[in-house]
């Protein structure tokens, strides 16, 4: 059976390796992304994908973008709901509220959003699987990263919550909790992170794989390949599960 794949945040880093990869293995996919460039570059390489401008913030976006996928796919049989965003860094006191508001924003009620579209589509059809990007920082917490890890906390709870929801209708739910993932993304996060800290970018740098057991980054299809494996039969059983991909966290400071 053909698989039909939603993606938020895929038309870059680690959605659109997502995509990418379920694509060469002739699923239809569709994705949503906000940044237009982006959108826009991933549309003309992959004709064959619906691709849309969308902000998984906004209730009526994301209500169009996913009416089209269901009027044109009738349905979906993985939903990955992996926008995100690094938030703002600095001490808790330091921090203004709107920025709070928007890191919560986009990574919590952004899975809402998409996780309740998903959750009534598969009802329907009687299966289906949700893989929530969260992070390992959403299991110890992060120094100047409040607004982000409490969101990828939210995450975790909300996975463990609709594991129990959507279990009995055949659903499953699980969540994807990468480290520090090579690319653009994680470069503005060492960069704010090192502001925040007033230390080299460096010292940051080393500071994250210095934390890790097996002393590496992790790579975008590092984290494609659990989530393809967790679309395969062989993950059938496979529920509620929180599958850390991050060379084995040992500390995040």
């Amino acid at each position: 059976m053909t698989q039909r794949v939603v993606i938020t945040g895929g038309a870059s880093g680690i959605g659109k390796r997502l995509a990418e990869r379920f694509a060469a293995t002739g699923a239809r996919v569709a994705l949503c992304d906000a940044d237009a460039e982006a959108v826009a570059q991933m549309s003309a390489t992959n004709p064959e994908m619906i691709v849309r401008q969308a902000n998984v913030t906004d209730a009526a976006q994301m209500d169009a973008f996913l009416a089209e996928v269901e009027g044109t796919f009738g349905g979906a049989d993985v939903v990955c709901a992996n926008a995100g965003t690094g938030g703002p860094a600095g001490l808790i006191e330091e921090l203004e509220y709107q920025d709070w508001q928007d890191c919560i924003a986009v990574n919590l009620h952004g899975a809402f959003l998409t996780c309740r579209w998903a959750a009534r589509v598969m009802r329907a059809q009687g299966h289906g699987l949700i893989v929530l990007t969260t992070s390992t920082s959403g299991q110890w917490g992060h120094p100047y990263r409040a607004p982000y890890a409490a969101a990828k906390w939210g995450l975790i709870g909300l996975t463990k919550t609709l594991a129990m929801e959507l279990g009995p209708a055949g659903i499953r739910v699980n969540a994807i909790a990468p480290g520090a993932v090579e690319g653009d993304r994680m470069d503005r996060v060492v960069a704010m992170e090192a502001k925040a800290s007033d230390r080299p970018e460096a010292d940051v740098r080393a500071q994250y794989v210095e934390g890790i057991s097996l002393r590496s980054w992790v790579s975008a299809d590092d984290l494609a390949d659990t989530v393809l494996f967790l679309a395969s039969p062989a993950a059938s059983k496979i529920s509620g599960q929180v599958l850390n991909i991050d060379g084995h966290t040992e500390r995040l400071v």
